[in-house]
């Protein structure tokens, strides 16, 4: 059985921006007395805190600089001495949000609108401009603490070392296979019919007798039966350690011509496998001429080739 694996732990948390918002309204009266104040000239706001900081609004009727001198621009600078990570400024027609830090000139939009056309504009009411300044100051992050989830680790499936229990301790078998030499298996008739299609016609098919008790099987070697039942109940062969090669070699044939016998395909190619594996001269004849009797396809293949290989 394949050893467990380590557990492994999996670990989140959520990052949580904290933020604080606030709005100042700047109202300009007598705009048009701003008029010819320069480029780069300005008018400052009054002070207003969001998320801690100190804010004003600049207001620049000609621009902040020369390329936009047909705009209105207007700012916002950050007034506080410590510095703010991250800063959202937003005006009727967005743009782009900015990083402010102190040392830095004021940030927002240089080209607010143009002037003719604010000045067309329903915003310029009776000489007067109001300007809104929504701000956005997004401080330091929350993490919440992580939390951890463990995945289980599910063990390696224990079906075949069950069942090969049950076969070796004989509970609830219904089915008693007498083979050559007399000797004497107990199985399950579920189990046999299950794996095998001929096994199901004669136990339990039309033809079958389903109160049979007992079966006998001719032709086979009480060790050879062995390891075919050791298979039926868990899809795996026998360890071969008690065999020296030429048994182990002649077991296979055998559990080869068992598989063909009761169509167990798996079975059946598991031999082949290892017949290929083990091709030599001496036992080349043997073994073509089993896979010719038994339509091995693949391992009559690899018997040709091997004679093609050394002719």
């Amino acid at each position: 059985m394949a050893a467990l694996q380590r557990p492994r732990t999996t670990t989140a948390s959520t990052c949580i921006p904290d933020t604080a918002r606030g709005t100042h309204v700047f109202t300009i009266t007598c705009y048009r007395m701003h008029k010819g104040l320069g480029v780069g000239n300005f008018i400052r706001s009054g002070t207003f805190t969001v998320g801690g900081y100190d804010w004003c609004v600049l207001y620049c009727p000609e621009g902040n600089r020369s390329e936009n001198k047909d705009y209105v621009s207007v700012l916002v600078e950050l007034q506080s001495k410590k510095s703010v990570s991250s800063l959202l400024f937003s005006r009727p027609s967005s743009f782009p949000p900015f990083n402010s830090c102190k040392n830095e000139p004021p940030r927002g939009a240089a080209r607010f609108m143009r002037r003719d056309l604010l000045e067309a504009s329903p915003y310029l009411h009776d000489d007067c401009l109001v300007i809104e300044c929504d701000v956005t100051v997004i401080k330091e992050t929350q993490v919440l603490p992580a939390y951890k989830t463990s995945e289980i680790q599910v063990p390696p499936s224990d079906l075949s070392d069950n069942l090969a229990k049950l076969l070796q301790g004989k509970k609830g078998t219904d089915l008693t296979i007498k083979v050559s030499g007399g000797e004497v298996f107990h199985a399950h008739k579920i189990v046999l019919a299950m794996r095998s299609p001929v096994f199901d016609a004669e136990l339990f098919g039309p033809m079958g007798d389903k109160e049979k008790q007992c079966i006998e099987i001719e032709d086979m070697q009480p060790a050879v039966f062995r390891a075919f039942l050791h298979f039926i109940y868990t899809d795996s062969l026998p360890a071969m350690d008690d065999f020296d090669n030429n048994d182990s070699k002649e077991l296979v044939n055998h559990l080869l011509v068992a598989a063909d016998r009761y169509a167990m395909e798996r079975l059946k190619l598991m031999c082949e496998s290892i017949l290929c594996k083990s091709l030599d001269a001496k036992s080349l004849a043997a073994t073509l001429a089993l896979s010719d009797q038994h339509h091995c396809t693949k391992l009559k293949d690899a018997c040709i080739r091997y004679i093609k290989h050394f002719a």
